[in-house]
């Protein structure tokens, strides 16, 4: 595969020269932020993007400046779990703004830029065959724009959600200067298992450190948890979340469930969870 430099004869377009420019710009950007946070699964219907918004919650419960990227292109949640959706960006002297969510989460996602709920995510294109071919490479430039245009300003942890398929991981990674790691998501079920142990699998060989496995909706499938994934796998297990319906009535209101209902054994799941990778990605906290 060519890269950019191998191009002879961009029509005075530069585009090597914008990219590195981009990229340095990304790199300033992300140089206040202390920790940047994948979360991922692999298998869509695990409950990853509310998982996402609960550990946010969680760490922005202690304290800690929180933001996170929905780099779900073409399935955006986080806007409306986070409490943003329907806000209008700003665009400062530092960049665009990212609207302040449930319990001052910084938040950017691609539902704050389409019109309507009906607008789907369209790549511009001669036409839809090409579009197709050439999405990768253009959803990571959507990805690298967030990440360098967003005025993040100063972060303890910056979670990043990413979409199903294990093939996203490595579009992150090639974007940012450094990856604190990864949360892998995971239900109990056989079929969950099969296909979220291919996520590890891609991650280790990425060298991304994996921070642990997830288990949610814990008691709700009757297929083998987290813990025994994590075991085979050889990373740790940061615990379960026990399935709980109001999770999801919370999510849809804006809420983290952790804000509204933190005594709920899924509410008190979280916090533990976000305590123990507050230990490995921050160190103690007074």
């Amino acid at each position: 595969m060519k890269r950019y430099r191998d191009i002879a004869g961009d029509g005075g377009s530069d585009i090597v020269g914008q990219v590195e420019a981009q990229q340095q710009r990304l790199a300033a950007r992300l140089r206040d932020v202390h920790a940047i946070v994948a979360v991922v699964s692999g298998k869509g219907g695990v409950g990853k993007s509310s998982v996402t918004a609960n550990l946010a919650g969680a760490f922005a419960r202690t304290g800690a400046r929180v933001g996170v990227l929905d780099a779900d292109l073409n399935g955006p949640s986080m806007a409306t779990m986070l409490g943003v959706r329907g806000r209008t960006l700003v665009v400062g002297a530092a960049g665009v703004e990212p609207p302040l969510g449930a319990l001052g989460i910084r938040v950017m996602s691609m539902d704050l830029l389409l019109a309507d709920d009906a607008t789907p995510l369209t790549w511009q294109a001669p036409t839809q065959a090409e579009a197709y071919t050439w999405r990768g490479a253009m959803e990571a430039n959507a990805l690298r724009e967030f990440l360098a245009d967003t005025a993040w300003g100063a972060l303890d942890v910056l979670f990043i959600d990413l979409p199903p398929g294990s093939d996203r991981l490595a579009t992150v990674v090639g974007l940012l200067p450094a990856l604190a790691g990864t949360v892998v998501v995971t239900i109990p079920s056989d079929v969950s298992r099969l296909v979220v142990r291919k996520s590890i699998t891609v991650a280790q060989g990425l060298k991304a450190p994996v921070l642990g496995v997830i288990d949610n909706m814990a008691g709700m499938f009757p297929g083998p948890g987290g813990e025994a994934l994590a075991r085979e796998a050889g990373v740790p297990f940061l615990g379960s979340v026990p399935f709980d319906p109001a999770l999801a009535e919370a999510a849809d209101r804006g809420e983290p469930y952790v804000a509204v209902a933190p005594a709920a054994p899924a509410a008190r799941a979280f916090t533990a969870i976000a305590a123990r990778l507050g230990q490995a990605l921050l160190g103690p906290r007074s």
